[in-house]
């Protein structure tokens, strides 16, 4: 691989991503994809869907043994991942990066793009995991809260250090030990989801939106205010709101955030709650404000110079989808090298230039200036220091609290 450019891309190759940043399939956000589908992946039909999985309480910790693995005799890694989040060149269909990691190793990618719902593709490989078959797949990529869930059951593979140098040394403090896998010794972030404020400049008059208490207090906002369908990012902001802290709230805490956001329901100051959904009406100005996703902010900005952005002073809601090799995988040695693949800088770069959500590696600003520099410089793609302190994450649940918390924040979305 060439050194000299991002990734290992030819100068056409770098031209062709620049104008899909703004005119190809990068100019759309992964995360809205994912948000299209509903109210989010644990709504009650959603615990419904994995109690009827016949998944046992998740109070194991997990540690999968390891499988044979075919690694040194076939040549291959089975990789399945969400839609709209892989670089793609202008053809869209050659994936730049995944040719250049088979060019230098030999390994050849089989990349699927079967993930849709973190619910929906559980259901997929939980009943070979139950059984401790292969599933088929040597690398998934799925949200946090699955993540720890599938750890916790011990459905994934111990990473072997020895093969991840460029993972450990340059992931992002930001993400290094999540309570649900401390010191990362079975998973690493593919990227960060940032839950901010995002509001239309025209729709407000030219307020600048920042807080949540504004959300839900200002009278020149109501019925033009939106919330999101996700309890994480919801509940969590409104903690942040309270003064509480999403990595170690109580119940009371869950109650009295959930009590807030019941108020500015009955009082008609929340419009409605939103999946994805929220960028038009955003973009339009149906919406003067809302809790937004980092990546579709971004995106807006590309072609409505009205919509702005806020990080409240209390913090922001950071989770993450992250890289995970099932128990049983027949390739793992293959998917380790390719995680540590994508924490070279010059990859991350191109990666983070295509899908536009937070980089977690350390190292790829220079990188990602080569491509462009506007991008670069965005602390919604690399956040500087000041706003990677400023993210938190919403601690992980018990089974029980799972259940609970989602049947209290359905019933207040009126879902």
């Amino acid at each position: 691989m060439d050194h000299n450019e991002p990734g290992g891309l030819s100068a056409p190759q770098l031209a062709a991503m620049r104008r899909s940043l703004t005119n190809g399939r990068g100019a759309l956000s992964r995360r809205s994809v994912l948000r299209a589908s509903g109210i989010g992946a644990l709504t009650v039909g959603g615990l419904g869907t994995l109690s009827a999985c016949g998944i046992p309480p998740a109070k194991r910790e997990g540690g999968a043994t390891a499988s044979d693995d075919r690694s040194a005799k076939e040549k291959v890694v089975n990789f399945s991942n969400w839609t709209e989040y892989m670089d793609v060149d202008e053809d869209g269909k050659t994936r730049p990066t995944l040719t250049a990691f088979t060019q230098r190793t030999g390994i050849r990618v089989k990349y699927t793009e079967d993930i849709n719902d973190n619910v929906e593709f559980f259901g997929k490989i939980q009943p070979q995991l139950a059984a401790g078959q292969d599933t088929g797949r040597d690398l998934i990529n799925v949200t946090d809260w699955l993540a720890a869930r599938m750890i916790r059951l011990g459905w994934v593979q111990r990473l072997d250090t020895s093969l991840l140098p460029h993972a450990f040394a340059n992931l992002s403090p930001q993400f290094r030990s999540p309570d649900w896998d401390p010191g990362r010794a079975h998973s690493y972030p593919w990227t960060g989801i940032s839950t901010v404020i995002a509001y239309n400049t025209k729709a407000t008059g030219g307020k600048k939106v920042d807080s949540v208490t504004q959300l839900l207090d200002d009278p020149s906002l109501k019925g033009r205010v939106g919330f999101l369908t996700e309890m994480r990012d919801t509940v969590g902001m409104t903690l942040l709101d309270l003064g509480k802290s999403p990595e170690k709230f109580t119940d009371a805490d869950f109650d009295e955030a959930i009590g807030r956001l019941q108020k500015g329901v009955d009082k008609k100051q929340i419009r409605r709650f939103t999946g994805n959904d929220y960028t038009s009406d955003l973009d339009k100005g149906d919406l003067a404000a809302c809790l937004a996703w980092a990546g579709d902010v971004i995106q807006l900005q590309t072609d409505n110079p009205d919509i702005q952005y806020a990080i409240p002073a209390p913090g922001y809601i950071t989770s993450s989808d992250n890289l995970l090799i099932p128990a049983g995988a027949g390739h793992q040695r293959n998917a380790t090298r390719l995680i540590d693949y994508y924490y070279e800088p010059p990859v991350a770069a191109r990666l983070a230039a295509y899908i536009n959500f937070v980089c977690p590696v350390d190292g790829v600003k220079a990188e990602l200036a080569k491509i462009d520099p506007e991008l670069a410089g965005n602390t919604l793609i690399v956040p500087d220091r000041a706003m990677a302190a400023k993210s938190h994450a919403f601690r992980s649940l018990t089974t029980e609290e799972e259940t609970s918390y989602e049947e209290k924040f359905a019933k207040l979305i009126g879902a």
